[in-house]
């Protein structure tokens, strides 16, 4: 028997030998792996936040000035001297209260020769009357011609005429004089008197006429704020406000929104608001300076997730998220305003979803994770 026949048997055990002994080890090596693998992945610990809403309430502090809810300046109605003054600053006034008197001589005077006028005219009235209907009987029974009654019946209409005239220029004289007695036209605090004994004064208003009191209603007080088009439709008539004052220690008071301007300002877009506050004590003081503020609520919040979740990429703003079976997805959405810490989704995200935040590039599509909530989120953290 040759070598050949005797080694060749040995040689195919060997070569068998060796071939299974290289699977086993493979096969052991690849489960190792694959145990490193699952070990390692399972060590892969990220931190998420659920998608909501913005819909918690949000504090709008805005500036403003107090005013008076109404605010006059008085003025002469009638030329003449002052008599005396009754009210001075800071006195409190009803509506129709007396607060001044004029002398008005030339006015009586006036009003004196006018009455005699219609004194005057209702003798003339009365005669032209008794005259135009002797005539028209006259006519009636053709003693006298067309002509002669249309002319008793004219001059009658123009006495009645003159009578009327006279009537009303009494009239107006006397209530002219009456514009003697300054009266409160509602009721308030006398804010400036302009005005002393003997002064003369001018009926009119603005540079024609003399001012003679200033009268302000500061019990409601009123003050206006323009609110930034982002949160004017969340402002509604009755919503209340809280309006502090520095001067008086920080004090807070209560105030509602009564009426609005229904229509942005072209240049600044800002609406126009009015808060009206009630100061039964006379507290707030119209002119001085105070802070709104408003608590909003948004019924149609947008989705809201931290800034540190954004990846921003060559191919545009993407988040990492994970789904039920906590593997991870690189998701390309669509970002909105930025608010600082946070920013707004407008597209590519649901509500509930969970988003890694701070990802890494190492957190590949499909990678399997154990995901935790993030501290913001968990109950410990005093989230609401």
């Amino acid at each position: 028997m040759s070598r050949v026949a005797i080694w060749a048997p040995l040689l195919i055990v060997l070569a068998l030998a060796i071939a299974l002994t290289f699977g086993i080890w493979r096969h052991v090596q690849e489960k190792r792996e694959q145990q490193e693998f699952a070990r390692k992945t399972a060590e892969v610990s990220v931190e998420y936040v659920s998608v909501k809403h913005d819909d918690k309430p949000h504090e709008l502090v805005l500036p403003g000035n107090i005013a008076a809810v109404e605010e006059a300046t008085i003025y002469a109605r009638a030329n003449g001297y002052i008599k005396r003054w009754l009210v001075d600053i800071g006195a409190r006034v009803t509506s129709g209260q007396l607060l001044a008197e004029i002398e008005t001589p030339e006015l009586e005077q006036q009003l004196a020769q006018a009455v005699g006028t219609l004194k005057q005219s209702q003798a003339n009235f009365e005669i032209a009357r008794i005259t135009a209907q002797r005539w028209k009987e006259l006519f009636d029974q053709k003693v006298v011609s067309k002509q002669e009654n249309d002319e008793k019946q004219t001059t009658f209409e123009a006495a009645a005429a003159s009578l009327t005239a006279a009537k009303a220029n009494v009239g107006q004289l006397q209530q002219l004089v009456a514009f003697n007695q300054v009266t409160a036209p509602f009721s308030g605090t006398i804010t400036t008197r302009r005005i002393d004994v003997g002064a003369l004064v001018s009926a009119g208003s603005g540079t024609a006429g003399t001012p003679l009191f200033s009268l302000a209603r500061t019990d409601p007080v009123e003050i206006y704020v323009r609110v930034p088009e982002e949160s004017a439709p969340l402002i509604q008539d009755g919503m209340a406000a809280k309006i502090v004052v520095q001067e008086l220690k920080q004090r807070e008071f209560v105030g509602r929104v009564v009426r609005n301007s229904r229509a942005l300002d072209f240049q600044s877009r800002t609406l126009l608001t009015e808060v009206e506050i009630q100061n039964h004590e006379g507290t707030l003081l119209a002119g001085m300076y105070a802070q709104v503020k408003f608590t909003l609520v948004d019924a149609k919040a947008p989705l809201i997730i931290p800034s540190t979740a954004f990846v921003f990429r060559g191919t545009g703003t993407q988040v990492v998220t994970i789904d039920k079976d906590n593997k991870i997805h690189w998701q390309r959405i669509t970002a909105g305003r930025d608010f600082g810490t946070r920013m707004e989704v407008t597209g590519g995200l649901e509500e509930n979803s969970r988003v890694v935040v701070n990802p890494t590039d190492d957190l590949s599509e499909g990678l399997v994770v154990q995901p935790k909530p993030a501290k913001e989120q968990q109950p410990d953290a005093g989230s609401q």
